[in-house]
């Protein structure tokens, strides 16, 4: 068996500790807890109330306004992770490396938020209310695809 070799060049991590790898870390050797109550929505209806939120988390430093509202928060996170570890790793993309780097990212689930409005918006107004662009925001290798593209 023959093993290609990897080289890990960079970090980074959009978590509830932690905006950036080195924040993430301390406050992880420090104990700090990332869950509280939930504050993205209304939790008054369900038994569970608290959970792991990142909070404070603005990624309009990397990303475009125009394409921040086209992007669901988990793409947003996996955009602005991979840019800040492409900072991170020193790793300019350039036509002449380019085909030598890529981009796997783990995506079970994203895109709640679209889906939640696009279910209002179909209910309270009708289909034809409902965004062109909710599918290709709710489908979780938007965050992958997003990530190649912006890096």
């Amino acid at each position: 068996m023959s093993y290609t070799r990897v080289v890990v060049t960079g970090v980074s991590a959009v978590t509830p500790i932690g905006l950036d790898a080195a924040s993430s870390w301390e406050n992880l050797l420090k104990g700090v807890s990332g869950i509280g109550p939930i504050t993205q929505f209304d939790t008054t209806e369900f038994a569970t109330t608290i959970a792991g939120e990142v909070t404070d988390f603005d990624a309009s430093a990397y990303v475009p306004p125009k394409s921040l509202r086209r992007m669901e928060r988990f793409t947003q996170f996996a955009v602005v992770s991979s840019m800040m570890l492409l900072e991170d790793a020193g790793l300019e993309i350039t036509d002449d490396n380019a085909e030598r780097v890529g981009c796997i990212i783990g995506c079970g689930l994203g895109g709640l938020e679209a889906l939640e409005r696009s279910h209002t918006t179909l209910l309270k107004s009708g289909p034809r209310r409902v965004s062109p662009f909710m599918i290709p925001t709710l489908i979780s290798n938007m965050a992958p695809g997003m990530a190649s593209i912006f890096t």
